[in-house]
């Protein structure tokens, strides 16, 4: 596989993950392809497993999201807010994941959006209190998009960085 490819099939990746915290693009379908892209261009073994492995794990987060109760009503309306959160949210999943493994994702997000909500109101009580209801209407949903993609990222990476 060369290296053109590698890059955009990265490239691919990276805006599907980016995708998933800011509407308007199908983030976790983008990860997917960019993880197919690779798969059809690198033969190996180890690549086919990692995209079969990719497509399980969309499949599981697409049915934890429509058991969640949030994931059933509309989508909020996106404003300079939620798109602060979705930042800092998706940040700290990413700071987290790499820190702590895999399930540093989870605290890591939640951290992030605690994080935004403190500096916003200044208050340890208030921002619990955004911060539970972020996670209520909507915020599961996403934590759980991105949390999967996340690890068919590492999956991803890991097998092109084994060789």
């Amino acid at each position: 596989m060369g290296a053109w490819d590698l890059l955009l099939s990265g490239l691919v990746i990276l805006l599907g993950l980016c995708g998933v915290l800011f509407p308007g693009m199908p983030g976790s379908w983008l990860v997917w392809a960019g993880v197919l892209w690779w798969a059809l261009k690198d033969p190996r073994p180890l690549a086919w497993a990692v995209l079969v492995g990719a497509t399980v794990v969309l499949l599981l987060s697409l049915a934890v999201r429509w058991a969640l109760p949030s994931s059933r009503r509309r989508r909020t309306r996106v404003d300079d807010a939620t798109r602060r959160l979705t930042l800092y949210g998706g940040a700290g999943a990413v700071l987290g994941f790499v820190l702590i493994p895999v399930i540093g994702a989870i605290p890591g997000f939640m951290g992030g959006i605690y994080l935004a909500e403190r500096l916003r109101l200044g208050r340890h009580g208030e921002a619990m209190a955004a911060l539970r209801t972020a996670m209520r209407s909507g915020g599961a949903g996403v934590l759980t998009e991105f949390f999967a993609c996340l690890l068919i990222t590492g999956a991803w990476l890991g097998a092109v960085l084994a060789g």
